[in-house]
């Protein structure tokens, strides 16, 4: 069954990019017609419903800081036009042009490409709304294979609510789309081993329709791409110093050397995060190109999820509460499946939480992470809120 949570991940990936956007684009229609920047407007004796002036949603977002000048929010609005979300009013430019050009949503004129994908999208944005909004008992805390897990879906009984909704017709229908949300990266199996399936199975939204998406994130897309796929890569969470003009960031781990590490903010995927390696940073050669170096694991051998859940055996779980600062949380994940803390900043809120090197990650906000490498963690903490509950396991002293 490992292959099913691999070969889903893989394409759940892919599709949850597609689904940023939508869902970013969607939030950005809803701000705008609240600001009333959308608004039927006339030109040569012609009324044109449902629109926005490009020079003026660029001001916009420089106002609303979604921009930081009218370079990138020119690029914010091309990747929402390229992705046809928006569009010219008449179809007749392929850029998105800073002028006093009508621009409109294809939601607000019925031109959306209701595509499959689509399709599925909007329909689990709907059932996420409703399951949120509704005082029911279906996303409970339960426990599967001794670990315990929050907002659990079970498959039956979504498959029952879906029924008493009228969403689906039947439960045929009902376990289909099930399957649709998974494969689209909507819900997830806890431990990502299964298909969705009419039974006593356990499923959690893997996506958070409601988290506000920042505009600049839909610019980032490469940087998360081009992370390479060696699973020994690491993943800095926190900022070293306070000058407005470093951004690189410190890895703090047993021994005594220090490096220094290139990655991503939690404010924003930047720039910076077109490389995930280790960097060696000379103080005399500050003007110098880094060095990519990569430092030897902190672990003394790596063990299986199967291990560290052993009934009776050596590793022992903590639970960490730990509340981000203005540059991060402050630890390093790296590996493979399983992940571990690489290193803590003895200074940032995850040491004052009592994280320490060395531990495997089992869980992040409830959602088990045993069979996510580390870009898949990072990727929870990083699209999740501030306030980030980590389980760990680490061996137990006798």
């Amino acid at each position: 069954m490992e292959g099913i949570g691999n070969t889903m991940q893989k394409k759940a990936a892919e599709l949850e990019r597609m689904a940023e956007v939508f869902v970013t684009g969607e939030q950005l229609r809803l701000r705008l017609h609240e600001a009333k920047v959308i608004k039927d407007r006339r030109h040569h004796l012609r009324t044109y419903p449902n629109c926005f002036v490009g020079k003026e949603i660029v001001d916009w977002l420089i106002e609303h800081k979604e921009a930081s000048d009218r370079e990138n929010a020119m690029r914010i609005m091309q990747k929402l036009l390229e992705q046809r979300i928006i569009h010219h009013v008449c179809d007749e430019h392929n850029e998105f042009k800073d002028m006093k050009l009508f621009y409109r949503f294809r939601k607000d004129d019925g031109t959306f490409p209701l595509d499959t994908e689509a399709k599925v999208f909007m329909r689990g944005q709907r059932i996420y709304d409703k399951l949120m909004n509704s005082e029911n008992s279906l996303l409970q805390s339960r426990e599967e294979e001794g670990v315990m897990f929050e907002k659990t879906l079970m498959a039956s009984e979504f498959i029952d609510w879906l029924l008493q909704e009228g969403e689906m017709p039947s439960r045929i229908e009902a376990e289909r789309l099930g399957r649709r949300l998974l494969e689209h990266g909507i819900i997830q199996h806890v431990s990502n081993k299964h298909h969705f399936v009419d039974g006593a199975l356990l499923f959690q939204f893997r996506m958070n329709f409601r988290r506000r998406r920042r505009l600049i994130e839909l610019l980032n897309e490469h940087c998360r791409s081009s992370i390479p796929e060696n699973h020994d890569s690491p993943f800095c969470l926190r900022k070293q110093g306070s000058e407005g003009g470093n951004t690189s960031f410190l890895s703090v781990s047993p021994s005594k050397e220090i490096k220094v590490v290139c990655a991503v903010r939690r404010s924003s995927l930047s720039s910076s995060c077109g490389s995930s390696g280790y960097y060696s940073s000379s103080p005399t050669l500050s003007s110098s190109p880094p060095v990519l170096c990569n430092p030897k694991s902190v672990l003394k051998k790596q063990v299986s999820p199967e291990e560290l859940q052993a009934p009776g055996g050596p590793y022992i779980k903590k639970t960490f509460t730990i509340v981000g600062d203005a540059v991060g949380w402050g630890f390093v994940v790296r590996g493979s499946t399983p992940c571990h803390i690489q290193a803590v900043d003895p200074g940032g809120p995850a040491a004052a939480a009592g994280m320490k090197v060395c531990q495997f990650v089992l869980a992040v906000n409830g959602m088990n992470v045993l069979h996510m490498d580390y870009r898949g963690v990072s990727n929870l903490i990083l699209t999740g809120p501030r306030t980030v509950v980590m389980e760990v396991m680490e061996e137990g002293e006798y």
